[in-house]
């Protein structure tokens, strides 16, 4: 077992939740429901699997990445206790955008690790996919024009000394694909059939876990079009290019969603005998980069999994499976061979072949990625854990990978700005 620092304790995930990520408002198991409720949902479903009661739970963490905008609510962790019968215990709420759920993950493990407490809960929600009435109960949402969130982009800039401008984040898109691209001498064609090719992989995960946003797989849209086939629905005017190289189907499909894990000792989850194998959190590597700089997400996702590397011990070559925020899709294959994942200047065909699907034998987000999976804001990095975990137990269902993993690296990266890596490993 690692110690994630001098005189700390090893912690372990031992039970994870989460809810569909669909439009709450449109889907029949979700439709009318709240932040409290969806965050209740995640967090019973987590202490359940655990093994565990709500009594048992010491203190809580509730994370969502705009509070007060999507949901509502200032001091979002003081509403939502009753909801999963916690009421009265210490908690804190925390903002960190879209890489909220990976900070989510790295406090709760602090906290046992420290040895303030034991038994420790983490979860985010965000109803991403519509906006509250002012002053109506929760429940009660209203449509999300992207007219509405793209002028409170800019929140995420420094205004004071940076550089928000309008197409910044456009910009951001392409800057590291584009990096690459002029650094493996690879023409426009082949960084697009790239790209399409991990549409196609990610839809059909999508489309058959059984959380995932998507019912249809890029062939049956195809069909819907007249089409012969997903490649020419991909590279048709149906999915245009909206930057120089990202299409329509290469940026998140904004939904809302609820995620939430359980952290305890490894050594008491040991000797409780809890339900199903630990998975031993081995390290975070963290780093920040202003918004405005060019490279932000390289800079940051270079600087975090040296960190983590060297923290844990671990080489990239242990790793089993990828977890990647991949918002902005061309993430999927920049970070992987950041991380190490892939070796440098391969990803691109890795990914035009296949070979990342949940099926190939480098596999990135078995459940579909933000694109295709959904993406509810600060609940996704917590979603992206649910995921590794369940690969890691063999509970994947449909969407399992053929390698049973051991270890899985998280790539977080949210706010243009922060990034997390983390390193998972089933206990043996």
């Amino acid at each position: 077992m690692v110690k994630l620092g001098k005189d700390m304790r090893s912690v372990s995930i031992v039970g994870v939740g989460c809810t569909p990520f669909c439009d709450f408002e449109e889907h029949p198991e979700t439709q009318g429901i709240g932040e409290g409720e969806a965050f209740g949902y995640a967090a019973l479903e987590a202490i359940a699997d655990a093994g565990l009661e709500p009594r048992d739970i010491q203190y809580f963490y509730h994370g969502a990445a705009n509070p007060f905008m999507i949901n509502d609510c200032i001091t979002p962790n003081m509403q939502v206790a009753d909801w999963f019968g916690v009421r009265g215990i210490g908690s804190v709420a925390h903002s960190e955008a879209c890489c909220t759920g990976y900070v989510a993950l790295q406090e709760a493990v602090m906290a046992v690790a420290s040895g303030t407490y034991d038994v420790v809960l983490s979860g985010a929600v965000d109803l991403a996919s519509t906006l509250p009435v002012e002053h109506a109960p929760s429940h009660i949402r209203q449509p999300f024009p992207l007219e509405v969130m793209l002028p409170s982009l800019d929140k995420i800039y420094d205004r004071a000394y940076g550089r928000p401008l309008d197409g910044a984040f456009g910009i951001s898109f392409d800057n590291w694909i584009n990096e690459y691209r002029m650094t493996y001498d690879l023409s426009d064609d082949q960084i697009d059939q790239a790209l399409n090719g991990l549409s196609k992989v990610l839809r059909k995960a999508a489309v058959a876990h059984p959380l995932g946003y998507y019912d249809q797989d890029y062939d049956q849209v195809a069909a819907e079009k007249g089409l012969a086939s997903a490649d020419e629905f991909l590279a048709s005017m149906f999915n245009p290019k909206v930057t120089m190289y990202l299409r329509v189907s290469g940026f998140e499909t904004k939904c809302s969603g609820a995620s939430a894990l359980v952290v305890m000792p490894t050594e008491k989850a040991l000797a409780l005998g809890v339900p199903h194998t630990p998975i031993e959190v081995l390290g975070t590597g963290s780093s920040a980069f202003e918004a405005g700089l060019a490279s932000n997400e390289r800079q940051g996702t270079t600087t975090a999994i040296k960190e983590v590397y060297e923290l844990t011990g671990v080489s990239p070559d242990e790793v089993d499976l990828f977890m990647c925020n991949d918002f902005f899709l061309a993430s999927e294959i920049v970070a992987a061979e950041e991380c190490g994942y892939i070796p440098r200047g391969e990803a691109w065909q890795y990914a035009i072949d296949g070979r990342t699907a949940y099926w190939g034998d480098k596999p990135i987000n078995p459940h579909g990625g933000r694109c295709n999976f959904g993406h509810a804001h600060g609940a996704s990095g917590l979603a992206d854990v649910y995921e590794a975990v369940k690969q890691m137990r063999g509970e994947a269902g449909p969407t399992q990978i053929e390698k049973r993993p051991e270890t899985a690296l998280l790539r977080g990266f949210g706010g243009s700005q922060n990034v997390r890596c983390q390193i998972l490993r089933t206990v043996s």
